[in-house]
């Protein structure tokens, strides 16, 4: 695992890390709107400039193969998953120079298409993932929750997506006590 910075997250390599959090955005997406999807990808760190309406549709199908990259726990059959996704976003390492920054890596070549791009961020983002660190990927512990998650906590023993589904669990289950 990498080392702390100022906030005490865990770091994880760009495409574990940054990629992850978009594949896992883009699966608890509500809204397949191309300017929606834009602009939450490029809050997780993905440095797109368009996005169609029909590169967007395309992008929430994508997301709908990623969902159970998050829900499996057998780490064979996720690996499976992920060679899959692999496999068909046509992932592989580009040395990439753009904007003025230095030579860096990508998935996908900087001049193919946005959901190209996409495929293999996320694809290569959960591979890194899931060999690196696989017990901080998942979906929240919250019946009836499809909420998915990357655990950057401290400890990594993330179970919900968020404070408010795991008050909501513990709260039911202090009253089921209660009552006995």
């Amino acid at each position: 695992m990498g080392p702390l910075c100022c906030n005490e997250s865990v770091h994880f390599n760009p495409y574990g890390g940054a990629a992850a959090q978009v594949a896992a955005a883009l699966v608890n997406a509500s809204t397949c709107a191309a300017a929606e999807l834009l602009t939450l990808i490029r809050t997780e760190g993905m440095t797109l400039t368009s996005l169609t309406e029909e590169e967007a549709t395309e992008t929430a199908i994508w997301a709908q193969r990623l969902r159970p990259v998050f829900e499996e726990t057998d780490p064979a059959t996720r690996a499976d998953l992920v060679n899959t996704l692999l496999d068909d976003s046509a992932c592989r390492p580009y040395i990439s120079r753009h904007d003025g920054l230095p030579p860096h890596l990508h998935y996908a070549s900087e001049n193919a298409g946005s959901v190209s791009r996409i495929r293999a961020y996320t694809a290569g983002g959960l591979a890194h993932l899931v060999c690196d660190a696989p017990d901080r990927i998942g979906h929240c512990a919250s019946p009836g929750c499809a909420t998915v998650y990357v655990d950057t906590s401290r400890n990594g023993r993330r179970r919900f997506c968020s404070t408010r589904c795991a008050t909501r669990v513990h709260v039911a289950q202090h009253r089921d006590r209660q009552r006995v």
